[in-house]
């Protein structure tokens, strides 16, 4: 029992001792560990941070070479410190006295720098008179500062103008169709006007040609092919569930728009009633009205803006005109016969602009000999509209942009049997007369109000971008009002 006690007894003894021995050695460990990965720890810090610096150091030298390569014959100044420039030099409260100083020195043209930004100082009449008269355009823009940024919430800065010119341009034909319009942010405009672009965009894509030569075997492949179906039956279930509104809206006796009189036409219960006016022929007329009606014609005016920030004293003449004939009065189509110039610049606008190259196709209606060959019955003819609009035998600069082609000696407006940009005979395009009253009006207003400029540095390319039509590439633009 003794020896049993002494043995419990000194197992118990003997527990804490190995407890105690165990802790420290695994104290010992984490020292051990803890140490180099400290060590480690602390020598990526330091890593991270050289690192850091490094590259900091290397921005700033880049964007030293890279000024240094921008001013390279940059107007002379003052010697320039560090963050501040050459404000400590110039009188805050009358810096043109400061900067007629600094003229003694440096001469009529010099830069000074104003914190981290450098400016351009004119001195004397004849170095302003130089740039703001002999070279007006290149001195016309105006610079972005933070302020002017924070102050103008971005209010007039550069702009895309297809999304509000095509729903200025789609809005009309809405108004024909429904008596109605839709703001330029509506969800239902924004959505047909998506819909009719990317449409418009496809259809000249070799995908959609292909398609039309082997329907069945690239009918089930997918493609671009599949999203023209897909746009279009977004399209026809658009227009039935309007027109089924406008259909219990319906009074005969007051026909207020295009769908109002198609509608009556459907009641009548004569024979062409049901073969002509049914829901499905009206789907297909609106679709046909918004993508020709407006497509093109929001196009032409996008090239009519593009071109005058491309040539601006042609747009200086235009302007002119319209204040010597139609002055602050809202633009009328009966001025059109009185501004020869401006009806030659938007004749053109539209020659120029090529909107329609190949035309539509066209298809014989009957076996035809034509100058000499023979077309059978059903054949595709392409009329190129491109060489018509191009042709040098009928227009003395096909390649440039040159009103001139439609004035005469005296400045009076001449026809050209080949500007034929609407296309010739039964199959010309059916809203002529609305397109041309259209580009009148919108171009005529806004040249009246506004002067079209390129942004800062931008290059303006005339190529037209890939499509059905030719649209202008995207780009932005400065409209500058002229009130």
């Amino acid at each position: 029992m003794v020896r049993s006690h002494d043995r419990t007894h000194d197992h118990g003894n003997a527990s804490p001792k190995l407890s105690t021995s165990h802790h420290r050695a695994k104290q010992r460990m984490r020292s051990a560990r803890s140490g180099p990965a400290g060590v480690t720890e602390k020598t990526f810090a330091m890593e991270l941070i050289s690192l850091l610096i490094s590259l900091a150091v290397i921005l700033f030298l880049a964007n030293v070479f890279k000024n240094h390569r921008k001013y390279a014959n940059f107007p002379p100044g003052p010697k320039s410190l560090p963050l501040i420039g050459n404000m400590h030099i110039i009188n805050t409260r009358k810096p043109q006295k400061s900067f007629m100083e600094i003229s003694k020195t440096y001469g009529s043209v010099f830069s000074v720098q104003l914190g981290t930004e450098r400016f351009v100082i004119l001195c004397g009449y004849d170095a302003v008179k130089d740039a703001l008269i002999n070279h007006a355009e290149e001195f016309a823009g105006r610079p972005v500062t933070a302020m002017g940024s924070r102050t103008s919430q971005g209010y007039g800065k550069p702009f895309d103008n297809l999304s509000v010119i095509n729903a200025a341009v789609a809005n009309i034909i809405v108004f024909i169709l429904l008596d109605h319009r839709y703001e330029y942010d509506d969800p239902t405009i924004l959505k047909l006007m998506n819909l009719i672009n990317e449409n418009v965009r496809i259809v000249g894509s070799v995908m959609i040609r292909l398609y039309n030569s082997f329907p069945s075997l690239i009918g089930w492949l997918p493609g671009k092919h599949n999203t023209i179906f897909e746009n279009h039956n977004k399209m026809q279930n658009f227009v039935q569930d309007t027109f089924t509104r406008k259909e219990k809206e319906l009074d005969i006796n007051n026909q207020r728009n295009l769908i109002d009189a198609f509608l009556a036409k459907q009641q009548e219960g004569k024979p062409e009633s049901k073969l002509y006016y049914h829901n499905k022929n009206l789907g297909m007329l609106v679709s046909n009205l918004f993508a020709a009606g407006m497509e093109t014609t929001s196009t032409t005016l996008r090239w009519g803006l593009l071109l005058m920030m491309k040539y601006p004293e042609i747009q200086k003449k235009v302007q002119c005109e319209i204040e010597n004939v139609i002055g602050s009065a809202q633009p009328q189509v009966e001025h059109r016969k009185e501004m020869p110039y401006t009806d030659a610049v938007i004749h053109e606008i539209q020659r120029f602009g090529d909107i329609v190259p190949g035309s539509l196709p066209h298809s014989t209606t009957k076996d035809i000999t034509f100058r000499g060959y023979f077309l059978p019955k059903g054949t595709t003819v392409i009329p190129l509209l491109h060489s018509v609009l191009k042709d040098k035998a009928y227009f003395e600069k096909p390649e440039e942009f040159y009103p001139e082609h439609f004035l005469d000696s005296d400045g009076k407006f001449k026809r050209n049997e080949a500007f034929v940009p609407f296309s010739l005979g039964k199959r010309s395009c059916a809203g002529e007369n609305l397109a041309k009253m259209e580009m009148f009006l919108f171009f005529t207003t806004l040249l009246q109000n506004f002067t079209f400029q390129a942004p800062p540095g931008a290059k303006l390319d005339l190529n037209p971008a890939p499509g059905l039509t030719n649209a202008p590439l995207p780009h932005e633009i400065c409209a500058i009002p002229r009130r």
